[in-house]
């Protein structure tokens, strides 16, 4: 389990794109997600936790790194694929 890098500065807010539990919704007027503490909103949940407790979000966790070779594999299809159909100018 990664490290939550929150806890080694706490004067720095956490940021919620890189959080685990962060979310895009699906709702249009709210669409900010926190999926550790539940709520919906209009702004990044970081600022909503600062603005309504006072303090940082202590939630926060950073999302699972894959290594490199894996986001290679990903990139690069190991087999291209052609056309069926012939086009001609």
């Amino acid at each position: 389990m990664p490290p939550n890098t929150f806890a080694e500065d706490p004067t720095k807010a956490p940021d919620c794109w890189q959080c685990r539990y962060f979310a895009i919704s699906w709702d249009p007027r709210n669409p900010y997600q926190c999926k550790m503490m539940g709520f919906k909103s209009r702004m990044i949940p970081s600022f909503e936790v600062y603005r309504a407790d006072g303090n940082h979000c202590r939630g926060f966790m950073a999302k699972p790194t894959q290594p490199a070779a894996e986001l290679a594999m990903q990139a690069t299809p190991s087999v291209r694929k052609t056309s069926r159909y012939l086009w001609k100018a």
